[in-house]
């Protein structure tokens, strides 16, 4: 007679085999952002309206880093959440060469109200370039339109060529977690490349 917990143990060892070899087949489970647009040049930003600069095209950033962030309010916990990195990073990097655009991109069905765009802005307290990307077009051509992304609050790191070199998937970026060690990583890493 087999005791238990060795009885218990034969039919575990198996089990977990089993599904090993289940992950396996299945291929590797992702966790990072689709890179579809990752190592490619950034595609101009759609139609957008632009709310406290003059228009500013993507090509006119060449020789800039620019970090591009969606976001939106109220109701985005991970837009407020993340508002203090971006103000940060503006503030820290802006005279080195980083760029950083905030696109709003409206959740609610009614039309977007600019002045209250506006508002918002300034509760976050943000002093960078802000757009509005109406009917998400650059949203939906930069990101949703690539693959099964879960979250719109996404973040784009494009170095000084236009190239895109991070993907931040959506979600937030908070001062002390991994995720804003690796965007500041990232940032300082393409500031120093000439």
């Amino acid at each position: 007679m087999i005791p238990s917990s060795k009885k218990s143990l034969s039919v575990r060892v198996p089990a977990l085999g089993a599904w090993l070899l289940i992950l396996l087949w299945a291929g590797p489970i992702s966790t990072r952002a689709d890179d579809s647009l990752l190592g490619k040049k950034a595609p101009d930003w759609a139609d957008v309206t632009w709310i406290n600069s003059d228009p500013l095209p993507l090509k006119s950033l060449a020789g800039k880093v620019v970090l591009v962030r969606w976001w939106t309010a109220p109701g985005c916990p991970f837009c407020s959440a993340t508002a203090p990195a971006l103000n940060e990073f503006y503030r820290d990097y802006q005279g080195r060469g980083l760029e950083v655009i905030g696109f709003y991109h409206h959740k609610s069905g009614g039309p977007v109200d600019l002045e209250a765009v506006k508002q918002h802005a300034r509760r976050f307290g943000f002093q960078f370039p802000l757009a509005v990307d109406p009917g998400w077009r650059t949203l939906k051509q930069w990101w949703l339109n690539t693959g099964d992304e879960k979250w719109t609050s996404v973040s784009f790191l494009i170095d000084r060529r236009g190239i895109v070199r991070h993907i931040h998937p959506g979600g937030q970026y908070v001062k002390g977690d991994q995720d804003y060690a690796i965007m500041k990583s990232k940032i300082e890493e393409l500031l120093e490349a000439k």
